[in-house]
């Protein structure tokens, strides 16, 4: 019996696993190291803010930018919050901001619930035109929107203020919220009409406890969008007696104009620093849902 030879099939030459590990273990340290970067050059300006906000001018202008204060008293913040009415001009954006967020989130869910859900005649014409109030900038609008409310007696009052954020917020609340309603099943929609729940039931008892963390999302950038608001309640909020009526941009704005070049400079900062500890709060407590939110549509 004759002896056969054969040959060995060629191996396959194994991965390099190490060398892919390695790479992804570089590009995971870069990445983590311009976050880093980012950080710092977001949270840079915002620590210097509250670091100024306890120093006197002398302090802020003549010593180091970013060494601790001498002391840290609460006095500028007395200051900001009494003889500069601050705390006035507070209460008078969380009021408005309240209110014209609560329409907003009312109008904008309805309205986009309807177009996302129900096929009728002119669905998406209403839907584009809604969208279109994205491209359409608002300092565009001041001018006619300045004569409007005054013709209408709504110039330096709270509800024209708040119907003109309402109008503005409405847009990007149909935008986001109609493509949230399009992901939501079909089915539990269609038993809830079989057992008899009217339009209105399904709404507000079923698609929108469904649509928690879109509606979450999209409350905190209303919230933060219509906090930050300077250009609208700059022009609407005018006229006798209107200083008692501005909103914190408003009454920030003055600190910094109403000295010229002998402002506390102090004052201002911590009047800054009370203006931004809302929104710190607010996204820190919310900031799971605004995750899930912007995530739960991405996979149907």
């Amino acid at each position: 019996m004759s002896n056969v030879t054969t040959m060995d099939a060629p191996v396959k030459a194994a991965p390099p696993q190490e060398k892919v590990h390695r790479e992804v273990k570089a590009f995971n340290g870069l990445a983590h190291l311009a976050l880093v970067a980012w950080a710092l050059v977001t949270a840079g300006p915002l620590i210097w803010v509250v670091l100024a906000s306890f120093k006197s001018n002398t302090e802020i202008f003549l010593g180091e930018p970013f060494a601790l204060p001498a002391t840290f008293s609460l006095e500028t913040y007395i200051s900001a919050w009494d003889q500069a009415h601050i705390g006035r001009y507070f209460l008078n954006s969380v009021f408005v901001v309240l209110v014209s967020t609560a329409g907003t989130m009312l109008f904008g869910s309805m309205a986009a619930y309807v177009l996302a859900r129900y096929s009728f005649f002119g669905n998406r014409i209403i839907y584009y035109l809604f969208v279109s109030g994205l491209a359409f900038p608002t300092f565009m609008a001041l001018g006619p929107l300045f004569h409007i409310l005054k013709n209408m007696g709504l110039l330096n009052t709270y509800h024209g203020l708040i119907m003109v954020y309402i109008a503005y917020s409405l847009p990007f609340t149909i935008f986001f919220l109609a493509a949230f309603f399009k992901t939501l099943p079909h089915e539990i929609d269609e038993a809830a009409t079989v057992d008899g729940a009217s339009h209105t039931r399904k709404f507000f008892q079923i698609m929108m406890p469904m649509a928690k963390s879109g509606l979450v999302s999209i409350t905190i950038f209303n919230i933060v969008g219509q906090w930050n608001q300077y250009l609208l309640p700059l022009v609407i909020m005018q006229g006798q007696g209107a200083d008692q009526k501005w909103v914190l941009t408003q009454g920030i704005a003055n600190i910094s104009t109403q000295a010229g070049y002998h402002a506390e400079w102090s004052t201002l900062f911590a009047a800054l620093t009370l203006s931004i500890i809302p929104m710190i709060v607010v996204y820190a407590i919310f900031q799971r849902q605004i995750q899930a939110g912007l995530t739960a549509g991405a996979v149907k």
